[in-house]
């Protein structure tokens, strides 16, 4: 909901006043705030970007547009100069913000060229003291500083769930990756052993860019029990609506670990998460975030699922997209 600017113009309320008139007040819509939203066209960074720039929207009236730096806008030698000439034909911004290391320079360059503040989600490769706030995961052990706030996991555009629930599971699968070794026969045998044993008659298995070809529909086939159904929808024939229309109504998901960001959408939604174990390459910031949710007991691994532990929704509440536009609006919102 956008905000309302409230104005008292004092020659009206003289007037008004002699006139033996009541007193109006005025409202006018509030200037909406430019942002700039720099894009390197990668799907889980823009998850991130677009994550945050939603939870702006919820907050203040905001006019959004999308930067690309597919095309290298913004370089070392733009920044010397004072000149950024992809967004000459856009309004002065508010706030720029972007995910990925392609944006950290676009975002410098256009900030020295056009002002306004600068945003980077995740940890940079450049000193954080260069931009006005750098938005880190706490898996990254990020150094305390006044620009810095620390989030549980990755940003993204979910929203907790307040509805029942139906009767329905989601299984979300990744694939190869360079923290996980991708293990065919055990995510499988974990598919079909949930299926099995769980009271969910119907599910729904979503797979990623990452997932080999053909594993879900292996899986299905080996499905021998008539009162389960199982869907296969690939990521290829859904959205972002979609994931997140059937990821809210879910009982529960099954996701495999390597997908870290799926893991904290459905923690955002509030959904009961359980994790299919898959071997870690090497003990990666990633897989240490992954073990500090298994120890919190956010999440529940296939191995105390099948030793008797249920899958029970988060205790606490994680929408830290909402948390990092609070703390924007609060520092800056009414500048």
């Amino acid at each position: 909901m956008s905000l309302l600017r409230r104005r008292l113009f004092a020659e009206r309320l003289t007037r008004a006043a002699s006139c033996g008139e009541a007193v109006r007040l005025v409202c006018y819509p509030a200037q909406p705030r430019v942002i700039w939203r720099f894009s390197d066209g990668k799907p889980g960074h823009d998850n991130q970007s677009l994550g945050l720039v939603e939870a702006l929207g919820r907050r203040l009236a905001i006019d959004v547009y999308d930067v690309p730096v597919l095309d290298h806008a913004g370089t070392w030698l733009d920044l010397v100069r004072s000149r950024f000439s992809a967004g000459s034909l856009l309004p002065d911004p508010w706030l720029m913000l972007g995910a990925g290391h392609a944006t950290h320079i676009p975002l410098l360059t256009a900030r020295r060229a056009r002002k306004g503040r600068a945003v980077v989600i995740m940890k940079p490769d450049l000193p954080n003291t260069l931009f006005d706030l750098c938005i880190i995961p706490n898996h990254d052990r990020p150094r305390p500083g006044s620009n810095i706030l620390v989030t549980r996991g990755s940003l993204n555009q979910m929203q907790r769930v307040t509805a029942q629930p139906q009767h329905h599971g989601m299984i979300m699968i990744g694939g190869q990756s360079k923290h996980y070794l991708w293990d065919h026969q055990t995510v499988a045998h974990q598919i079909l052993h949930i299926i099995r044993f769980s009271g969910i008659r119907h599910w729904v298995l979503t797979t990623s860019r990452r997932t080999p070809a053909g594993f879900a529909r292996q899986v299905r086939k080996q499905i021998y029990n008539r009162n389960r159904q199982i869907t296969i929808a690939s990521w290829l024939d859904t959205s972002r609506e979609w994931f997140g229309d059937h990821l809210g109504r879910a009982s529960c998901a099954w996701v495999t670990e390597d997908s870290v960001s799926m893991v904290y959408e459905a923690l955002t939604a509030g959904v009961a998460v359980g994790l299919l174990a898959i071997p870690p390459r090497k003990h990666s910031r990633v897989v240490r975030g992954v073990r500090q949710l298994e120890a919190a007991r956010q999440v529940t691994t296939f191995r105390d699922w099948c030793g008797g532990r249920p899958l029970k929704r988060p205790q606490q509440t994680f929408d830290e997209a909402s948390r990092a536009a609070r703390w924007i609006c609060d520092r800056w919102g009414e500048n």
